[in-house]
């Protein structure tokens, strides 16, 4: 009987064959259909970029070719509907089941819902299951029940609980059903994930990088074998491979989270075994930041709104400077600091950045220019190749101040005293900033402050060829200290409106209490008509009694753009969730965009300090720099075919604006 059972096996961001739990069961009983869907009206304005989706083509060609080798042809749809594309499939081959592996960002957790209430409906059996992530975000929770708010909290109950062991070899066989004809498949070249324009660029992408889950395979084994025992020592150089580079293959499910942390902790057996206890502080940083991805997930899943806006409750008062010239200066690399500049010329130019060049650039963008992290969380999203929603969303918000365990709101870090730190010899900066090629180390990272003599014999002109800076560090930290008052200000003022009348406006100086909201985790939360593997968000906020079960929305019910909400037709039970369906519904967004909607959250800065040692963004052991750069910049705007040399250190000529 159960031969006779057919299957769809529906791909995402699981594109592997080993340990692929929704494609190892399927094909324990019987036939399977393996299907991706290209839907681009899904996307919303999280629309992946360039050389994202370049990445996720070349991973779909290496799959295709693994399950072809399997018996089981890759089939690609290219769709207005996904839902419509399933029932497509569900139909030409008589399948009465569909498993998926689970996805955590708002804009998957959206439709899946949808899609899997319907399919239930119809008397599909819908399956779903864990191939992305040690614990599931409803598994981990503090004693009272609730959501962990901070990662060490998070991390120290993780490392508590047991970890499923991994099933490392993928299926020997896969039988295809019948009927696969009818459907209305593409080809790869079909589905749209590149066009002619980027091919060229695009081109110069495979120097450096290998896409396909046999090739994360490869790149794991050799990270293990000659990089981690000095993880500890080099992962704070942005030059040179210094870490795992497995980022774009996590994001994409190339590689199995579970692969690599038992892979690590086997590793930590053999060297105790050896007596190598200086490898132990390299596996700890290691597996933290392993933690960090997890906690990524955990966070936009109890908390889906924070794609948009700060955990923190208090910074929704904080005044962003909506400077777009600013913010294109930033995006240009012309913002006259060499280290931030040099950063955004590399991201421009390959689409990758070191973990703390990210770190740098991302918080000179909101403690030094005051601009919304928002904006910088969609520029990462529009122009890195490994980008992932819910690193990003994490590591801004960290940067931001935005988290009760982030960066202090009045704490600022000079990009000059980072590019000392971390290009003490200026060689990144040289390479990507050749303006300044010429000019002494000593001076490199702050021109501003060489003497005219120096500048001239290194053919320096600033303002001219490089620009002066665009804020000075000392105004920066006076205008954050002074935003941050007033964010503090605006919070007590509203605190105390809403009390007696009687409270005497000096004594609000001490109100400085962190608004952190509350979600009930422990209890469980039913999908109706549905099985509970995949659940949704269930979020409680304690003092205004919010609650919200099973209140995701439809987003082929949202409303256009710009349509203000009537208070009577969506209660304020659904108001989280509601946001997070009309934010990703019917925006395509291309990646040459820059307008973001104007966030309502906030952060600040004070003395000088250097970065912690396990800043978020993409975490440490997944970044690195990889020392197969192209030759050229690689990256070319729609109708403008200028390039820059890297390789000879000549001025710079800057493409079209990203």
């Amino acid at each position: 009987m159960g031969s006779q059972l057919k299957t769809i096996v529906w791909f995402r961001r699981d594109l592997r064959i080993e340990d692929n739990p929704a494609l190892a069961a399927a094909a324990r009983e019987g036939c399977i259909l393996p299907v991706f869907i290209w839907c681009p009206n899904d996307e919303g304005k999280f629309y992946p970029g360039r050389v994202s989706r370049w990445w996720l083509k070349q991973s779909l060609i290496h799959l295709a070719d693994s399950l072809k080798s399997l018996g089981a042809p890759f089939v690609f749809i290219k769709a207005e509907s996904t839902l419509a594309a399933l029932l497509q499939c569900i139909g030409a081959v008589g399948a009465t089941r569909v498993f998926y592996n689970h996805l955590y960002d708002p804009v998957s957790l959206v439709r899946d819902h949808k899609i899997k209430s319907q399919l239930v409906a119809l008397g599909i059996t819908v399956q779903s299951f864990n191939g992305d992530l040690l614990y599931e975000p409803w598994e981990v929770y503090d004693e009272s029940g609730h959501a962990f708010t901070s990662f060490n909290a998070y991390w120290a109950k993780c490392m508590s609980m047991p970890i499923e062991p991994t099933s490392v070899l993928p299926p020997w066989k896969l039988v295809p059903p019948t009927g696969t004809g009818s459907i209305q498949s593409c080809s790869i070249e079909e589905l749209g994930l590149e066009n002619q324009i980027e091919k060229s660029s695009n081109a110069l992408l495979s120097r450096g990088w290998s896409p396909g889950w046999s090739n994360a395979d490869k790149l794991l084994t050799e990270f293990l074998s000659d990089h981690l025992l000095e993880y500890s020592k080099n992962r704070m150089k942005v030059e040179g491979i210094t870490t795992s580079m497995l980022s774009p293959y996590l994001h994409f499910g190339e590689s199995s989270i579970r692969k690599i942390y038992q892979s690590v902790r086997m590793k930590q057996l053999h060297w105790a075994k050896e007596g190598k206890t200086s490898a132990e502080e390299s596996v700890n940083l290691f597996l933290r930041s392993i933690g960090l991805r997890e906690y990524s997930r955990y966070i936009c899943f109890n908390f889906p709104f924070t794609h948009e806006r700060s955990l923190l409750g208090n910074l929704k008062h904080y005044p962003w400077r909506t400077d777009e010239s600013q913010f294109k200066a930033w995006r240009q690399g012309r913002t006259g600091y060499p280290f931030v500049d040099a950063g955004m010329r590399e991201l421009w130019a390959t689409g990758w950045l070191h973990n703390r060049t990210r770190v740098v650039v991302a918080s000179f963008f909101v403690k030094c220019l005051l601009l919304p992290w928002t904006w910088g969380m969609k520029y990462f999203w529009d122009t890195l190749m490994d980008a992932d929603l819910e690193s990003d969303i994490l590591g801004w918000q960290y940067i931001s101040g935005s988290l009760p365990d982030g960066h202090e709101l009045n704490r600022l870090d000079s990009p000059e005293i980072q590019g000392f730190k971390f290009d003490p010899d200026g060689e990144y900066v040289r390479t990507w900033v050749p303006e300044l090629a010429r000019l002494p180390t000593c001076w490199i990272h702050h021109p501003w402050d060489a003497p005219k003599s120096v500048l001239k014999a290194a053919g320096v002109e600033l303002g001219s060829n490089y620009p002066t800076p665009i804020v000075e560090i000392n105004m920066a930290r006076q205008r954050l200290d002074d935003a941050v008052t007033m964010m503090w200000e605006l919070d007590n003022a509203t605190k105390s409106a809403g009390g007696s009348s009687e409270v005497v406006g000096d004594n609000l100086i001490d109100m400085k209490t962190m608004d952190i909201p509350k979600v009930i985790v422990k209890k469980e939360v039913s999908c109706t008509a549905s099985s509970l593997d995949q659940r949704v968000p269930s979020i409680h906020n304690v003092k205004g009694g919010l609650h919200i079960g099973n209140g995701l929305k439809d987003v082929s019910e949202k409303k256009p753009i710009g349509f203000n909400l009537n208070k009577t037709e969506i209660s304020k039970m659904d108001e989280d969730l509601l946001s997070t369906a009309e934010s990703f519904s019917g925006r395509k967004r291309s990646i040459s965009e820059s307008q973001c909607a104007v966030p309502t959250a906030c952060m600040s800065i004070s003395d000088v300090k250097t970065p912690d040692e396990h800043e978020p963004f993409t975490p440490d052991f997944l970044t690195g720099t990889s020392s197969k750069r192209p030759d050229r910049c690689g990256v070319v705007k729609e109708g403008d075919d200028s390039q820059c040399s890297i390789k000879g250190l000549r001025p710079c000529k800057r493409p079209a604006e990203p």
